[in-house]
């Protein structure tokens, strides 16, 4: 017979099974009936009667109660680690933050907990993503790319490490932290820059625009109430856009060539300058001295004239004849030949001083002149016949 044919009261089912009279649906009587036995089995052991098996029932019902409650107190106990904090939400509200350690609230659905961990160093990357399977990173052109105030174009990356100071605010507040993070360091890093110029922020100023970007991004996390602490904006790299790179590395030579040259300059100004310095002050001390010297003989020179001066007025003669005898001794000390002119004859006497005077001996330099007193020459005294004397005092006058 096919299936779509019609079929006879009694006839087989296409299983092959007959039809049981009175069989058209399930018996819900016997159905109830069974699952009772059941957990009169459990609970109150096999009754005989119905009031029998009711009791069990009821006493099974008043056991079960109490120990659901047990499981249910139990299950409010948790743990906050170290370095964790606990906020508990009553039907979603902030209730109380826990500190660390076993810890007990009312179970769900009237109170849960989120732990947070608040020691936690976190990182965020800005120009660039880190490849955490392979190693290595990505660029993010994106971020990366900014503006300085002489409009040149930097390719600048930062790290943010930051760490949560409260943990209801990182909660609550910000619905996605991390971005908001992100976001933030972006706007503040472009701020710094957008005020820097290009060779500022690829130098010496590397870090002030680091400490900047951190003071800003504070500021700016601070206000928007996100509970998050900044520990360090570190700049990765700072460079020119690859377009541009070789030209840019060409001025950063001719600067270092620059600051070379001035600093090999600075060298020889701090050598030459001391030398020069101390030159001119031995000068102006070796002046100093010649000019008191002078001064001081000048002065000698001028009371040793006054006072020969009052002496000629007492006695011209002595005096003069003083003078051309100190004068000839002063002359004639220095040397080793003397000739003598004689007025009654025309030969002239040569004495040989060098020869008379024995080997090892000197003639002895005249004495400086006194400046007071007019005692005779030592030269006077040992040895001048009065012929010769008288002489040379007619040859002066």
């Amino acid at each position: 017979m096919a299936w779509n044919e019609p079929g006879k009261p009694g006839d087989k089912d296409p299983w092959g099974q007959r039809r049981k009279p009175g069989a058209d649906g399930p018996d819900l009587d016997r159905i109830v009936k069974t699952i009772q036995q059941k957990f009169g089995d459990l609970f109150g052991g096999r009754g005989g009667g119905g009031g029998g098996g009711m009791r069990a029932s009821g006493f099974g019902l008043g056991l079960i109660v109490p120990v659901a409650v047990f499981i249910w107190l139990v299950t409010g106990f948790y743990v906050v680690n170290q370095g964790e904090r606990g906020v508990v939400l009553r039907f979603g509200k902030k209730a109380e933050i826990t500190e660390a350690g076993l810890r007990w609230h009312l179970p769900f659905p009237i109170e849960k907990v989120e732990k947070v961990n608040v020691e936690k160093v976190s990182t965020v990357e800005i120009g660039y993503r880190s490849n955490r399977s392979g190693g290595g990173k990505s660029k993010v052109p994106k971020e990366a790319l900014m503006l300085t105030q002489d409009e040149n174009i930097i390719d600048i990356e930062f790290a943010v490490q930051y760490k949560i100071k409260d943990a209801a605010d990182y909660l609550f507040n910000v619905r996605d932290p991390e971005t908001t993070i992100v976001q933030a360091t972006e706007s503040a890093v472009r701020e710094v820059v957008g005020k820097s110029t290009l060779d500022f922020a690829l130098t010496e100023g590397r870090d002030q625009v680091a400490r900047s970007s951190r003071e800003l991004l504070q500021t700016i996390l601070d206000r928007y109430k996100t509970g998050v602490h900044i520990v360090t904006v570190e700049t990765q790299k700072a460079q020119p856009p690859e377009e541009v790179k070789p030209a840019f590395d060409d001025a950063v030579k001719a600067r270092e060539d620059e600051q070379r040259l001035k600093n090999e300059a600075e060298a020889y100004a701090n050598d030459v300058i001391p030398r020069a310095r101390g030159a001119a002050a031995r000068y102006l001390q070796e002046a100093e001295g010649y000019k008191a010297s002078v001064i001081s003989r000048a002065e000698g020179d001028a009371r040793r004239f006054t006072q020969i001066a009052n002496e000629y007025v007492k006695a011209p003669a002595v005096t003069r004849e003083r003078m051309y005898i100190e004068m000839m001794e002063q002359v004639l000390s220095n040397t080793t030949k003397i000739f003598v002119d004689q007025k009654a004859g025309n030969n002239l006497i040569y004495l040989p001083l060098d020869k008379m005077i024995p080997m090892g001996e000197h003639v002895p330099a005249a004495a400086p002149p006194a400046e007071t007193g007019m005692a005779p020459s030592p030269a006077f005294k040992s040895g001048s016949s009065s012929r010769t004397r008288t002489d040379l005092r007619k040859r002066t006058e």
